[in-house]
């Protein structure tokens, strides 16, 4: 809503598509001291009522929700995400709209604008951005000359929508990261797939810093990780365990035991203190903050265009038949 000072001290919050990670969207406004579920809508509507009563609120027809929100969160199939948005922005609501945004660039740039005009705050849900880790990161990489950053988001299949590429389901979000962090055009960029199940992607900024991307969906382990190559140190991110660790001064050195001579490597490895949390929880906690104070997101929706624009290259690059695999 545009008046932000007309705002009581706890928002009206409701969440359209409760599927499964709709339901945790439902559950954080019911945890968060600064929103108040007032309730859930989903085209099925066995499902809906479900997840009300699980959380002490009710299912709603869509107009009725957004007649009576002031926030929401759209959780629904990407190819929804336009309407769903669009519906929310004609009604004065603001929205948080889970990624990759949408699917298509030009509907993205309506909304962001429609929602400029209406004054209506509209943030995207790259929830690895509110990672503890990732915050830690943040303040560290402004520092560093920057050689090369590394990055797997891998795991095998997960029972949830699977309409969405590997690139606009998984890779999206270490895209964000990137371009958050390397604050240089991109020269060029060359992708690869396995079908629509594994893709890897080799970036060359302007700057001369390069990137690697690795997202699966049929890895049989788990992995989130990435990595900072500078000419000071190496930094390790874990975004699982949220941890973060620094390697400097590395030293080379040949040592002689019981005759034999043997090769070891030590180094300085600093870890810094992150505050560990969910990062669901802070990404609602941020997102009803900027709706209540008129403040800009974390994530807008020109971030959101830019990691669109980027994943379709390599969509279209990697995964379109009979692809070039080189780009300009």
């Amino acid at each position: 809503m545009s008046e932000s000072s007309a705002r009581p001290t706890r928002l009206a919050a409701g969440v359209i598509g409760v599927g499964s990670m709709g339901q945790h969207h439902a559950r954080v406004y019911n945890e968060l001291p600064d929103s108040e579920l007032i309730g859930v809508s989903d085209v099925d509507e066995e499902r809906a009522a479900a997840v009300a009563a699980n959380h002490g609120t009710r299912p709603m027809g869509r107009s009725e929700l957004l007649d009576a929100a002031d926030v929401v969160s759209v959780v629904v199939p990407t190819q929804h995400h336009y309407e769903t948005v669009l519906q929310c922005i004609e009604h004065d609501v603001d929205v948080l709209v889970e990624k990759p945004f949408v699917d298509d660039v030009d509907q993205g740039r309506e909304l962001a604008e429609r929602a400029a005009e209406a004054g209506v705050t509209l943030q995207v849900g790259f929830i690895e951005r509110f990672n503890p880790a990732t915050r830690v990161l943040a303040d560290i990489v402004p520092d560093l000359d920057v050689v090369a950053i590394d990055v797997d988001r891998l795991g095998p299949p997960v029972d949830r929508d699977g309409s969405d590429s590997v690139v606009m389901d998984l890779m999206v979000h270490d895209i964000d990261i990137l371009l958050s962090l390397v604050k240089s055009d991109i020269e060029s960029l060359s992708a690869a797939a396995h079908d629509e199940g594994h893709a890897a992607v080799q970036f060359r900024f302007e700057d001369g810093s390069i990137a690697a991307l690795t997202a699966s969906r049929l890895t049989q382990q788990k992995v989130r990780t990435l990595s900072v190559t500078a000419m000071s140190c190496r930094v390790n991110v874990d975004f699982i365990s949220q941890t973060v660790e620094i390697h400097r001064h590395s030293i080379p050195e040949y040592i002689e035991s019981d005759g034999d001579i043997r090769y070891r490597h030590e180094s300085v490895v600093e870890r810094p203190i992150v505050e560990n949390g969910e990062p669901l929880k802070a990404e609602l906690e941020s997102f009803v903050t900027a709706a209540r104070e008129g403040t800009e997101p974390l994530v807008t929706a020109e971030d959101a265009l830019r990691v669109l624009e980027v994943a379709t290259r390599i969509e279209d690059l990697a995964l379109a038949p009979k692809a070039v695999v080189n780009s300009p």
